[in-house]
């Protein structure tokens, strides 16, 4: 929807272009108190802390919940007696 209202917006360039182009910030009309710089800034931030936070992801590793290491233990402690009672 469309109105006939201007608003101020900051477009900020992505530094990461995999992820998103552009970030779009709408600002309040009333300012917030705070200069253009620190909006500016502000708006370069949380672009780049998104683009950090929601960029490639490492594949995961497999790891070992508490009951697999349980099991893993019965497993060789079981091995080492079946060992043990052929000696």
């Amino acid at each position: 929807m469309v109105k006939g209202v201007s608003r101020r917006v900051i477009v900020v360039d992505s530094p990461d272009p995999n992820i998103f182009e552009q970030a779009i910030f709408i600002l309040r009309s009333d300012g917030g108190g705070v200069s253009q710089q620190q909006v500016v800034e502000q708006a370069q931030r949380v672009a780049k802390c998104y683009a950090r936070t929601h960029g490639l992801q490492r594949p995961h590793r497999f790891r070992m919940t508490p009951p697999l290491w349980v099991a893993l233990g019965c497993a060789i402690i079981g091995a080492v007696w079946a060992i043990a009672s052929f000696l």
